[in-house]
């Protein structure tokens, strides 16, 4: 490979019946447009599996994905497991926990296929624009990287955030746990996530890599928590999408797929279940747990492979502002950071790595807080076993 990738680690032309986009008829240019969309992002399947949650995963020979049809990655190798991983400094105890996806209950994928999420007709239709399908915007007033794609999200409208950032340095890459949520979504084109960020560069040259959970109505189609990831090249102008949107991002795990819905999450007073989430630079790999999903070919890039001069955890919502009051859509668990573990969310053991490939614990975090009338943060306590770790959330509209 040219530049280095970034691996993420976590534990057709048919018939036109009745077309609409937006609530206006398509017309067949536009259907044929569509179909043609389906046609490159749905590849032949050797089986595919129903998922109770109304997906269906669709298992797709490994070197016949989408991300091969992307013209950086006509000749790409695909990388196999990566031969070494960061080695942590930190002694502080990891707990592990498989959190599975609920697909994985209707069946697996066989050997050498990997499972991809199917595009659905009126997943594209959701979008603002066929063209702008599973893509973000830069929006003037966009605090961090990019509006959404749906087509009532009006940039006026504030997205909002409550995240920790780790003071600017060089960065290959990131760890982390984060409790899994359910987020209460008030309208379809509002949104709740929780992920890390890792970007370089700025404005049309900015690279970013994104990773985490989010409940998003207007692209999914439902309610569900969903892992995905994200890029781009050039500051969301013509590069970059979500999951397997379009070509790019390399599926490498046959249990764990971008975009796949998990339907245990964690309860208030209750028990926490969470995912340990390795974001690393070699190979730009994203592993959760001890799964390695999949990673990010270098040849994608043009600065991020030198590494990340900014890192930031946390959650982010979108307020529409329906009725002229704000949302009263949740950020993670739907609770302020000060009322701790089992009740607010968090991200535990936090950490970044450094040039020589080691993990060390983030330094001189400090917050980033839009409307803490609505969603806050709190530092958790030093010297514990979950090492630099933070809680966050909100309920959004509240009597506060």
């Amino acid at each position: 490979m040219g530049m280095a990738g970034y691996t993420v680690a976590l534990m057709m032309i048919g018939v036109i019946i009745s077309p609409c986009l937006y609530g206006k008829e398509l017309s067949d240019h536009q259907e044929i447009k569509v179909q043609r969309l389906l046609k490159r992002l749905n590849k032949h399947a050797l089986i595919s599996i129903k998922s109770e949650d109304g997906d269906i995963i669709d298992c797709v020979p490994i070197h016949s994905q989408p991300a091969f049809n992307h013209p950086l990655l006509r000749n790409h190798t695909i990388q196999m497991r990566p031969s070494f991983i960061p080695e942590s400094t930190s002694t502080h105890i990891t707990k592990k926990i498989n959190a599975t996806q609920a697909w994985n209950k209707s069946g697996r994928c066989p050997k050498n296929t990997v499972p991809i999420r199917r595009i659905k007709k009126e997943d594209i239709l959701r979008s603002k624009s066929i063209a702008n399908f599973g893509k973000k915007m830069m929006t003037p007033g966009i605090l961090l990287y990019g509006s959404s794609s749906v087509h009532q999200d009006d940039p006026s409208k504030g997205h909002e955030y409550a995240v920790m950032n780790a003071m600017n340095g060089l960065y290959f890459g990131t760890q982390f746990s984060v409790n899994i949520w359910k987020p209460q979504v008030q309208i379809r084109d509002e949104f709740s996530l929780a992920q890390t960020w890792l970007s370089s560069g700025g404005g049309t040259t900015l690279n970013t890599i994104e990773a985490g959970l989010q409940v998003y109505p207007g692209k999914y189609g439902d309610d569900n928590i969903r892992l995905f990831v994200y890029w781009t090249a050039d500051g969301y102008q013509n590069t970059g999408c979500y999951n397997t949107d379009c070509s790019g991002f390399v599926q490498r795990s046959s249990l764990v797929t971008v975009g796949g819905a998990y339907t245990t999450v964690s309860e208030y007073n209750g028990n926490q279940y969470e995912l340990a989430m390795l974001i690393w630079k070699r190979k730009l790999v994203v592993r959760i747990g001890e799964e390695l999903v999949g990673y990010w070919p270098g040849e994608l890039f043009n600065s991020i492979g030198g590494g990340a001069t900014r890192v930031l955890w946390g959650g982010e919502i979108v307020n529409l502002e329906t009725g002229g009051q704000h949302t009263a859509t949740d950020m993670g668990s739907g609770h302020f950071a000060g009322e701790g573990f089992g009740r607010a969310s968090y991200f535990r053991s936090l950490m970044t790595v450094d040039g020589s490939n080691t993990l060390r614990e983030a330094q001189g975090l400090y917050p980033t807080i839009t409307n803490d009338n609505c969603y806050n943060t709190m530092v958790g306590d030093a010297g514990t076993t979950w090492g630099v770790h933070f809680f966050y959330g909100g309920p959004g509209r509240n009597a506060r």
